[in-house]
């Protein structure tokens, strides 16, 4: 079992996927910090100097009963705007990645295409034995 552990865990395929997903981690946290600290102000800014972060529709007050405080109860549609912004994002800077690596790629294999010798032909030699053989056959 652990021989066949360590022929997955270490095959090429898993070990790319995971630094992957760290590397993706870390973009996402890079994402986050600015929207956050970025992008938010300056949409509240031109919106009329609204903080995401505070946006919410409270259900319930906080209330004090018997010496205890309850604490509100509240939709916090301000943070679900940032993060479908952090997603938005995310998803634009993947997809002009991938853009960028797909037309790389399509230039590359047009290199190598035109790089490729094209196939020899048969030779005059070649194709004079082929007939003298084939009448050869017919006698």
């Amino acid at each position: 079992m652990w021989n066949d552990f360590k022929k997955f865990a270490f095959k090429g395929n898993i070990i790319d996927m995971s630094v992957g997903v760290i590397v993706g981690g870390a973009f996402g946290k890079i994402v986050t910090a600015l929207v956050n600290n970025i992008i938010t102000p300056l949409i509240s800014l031109l919106i009329g100097k609204v903080n995401f972060s505070d946006l919410k529709w409270v259900i319930t007050p906080a209330t004090t009963v018997d010496g205890v405080e309850v604490a509100e109860n509240a939709l916090l549609y301000g943070a679900f705007i940032q993060s479908v912004i952090d997603f938005f994002i995310i998803a634009f800077c993947i997809f002009i990645f991938l853009r960028i690596i797909t037309k790389a790629k399509s230039k590359f294999e047009k290199k190598v295409e035109e790089e490729a010798p094209a196939p020899a032909g048969p030779t005059t030699e070649e194709l004079l034995t082929e007939i003298r053989d084939l009448l050869k056959n017919k006698e």
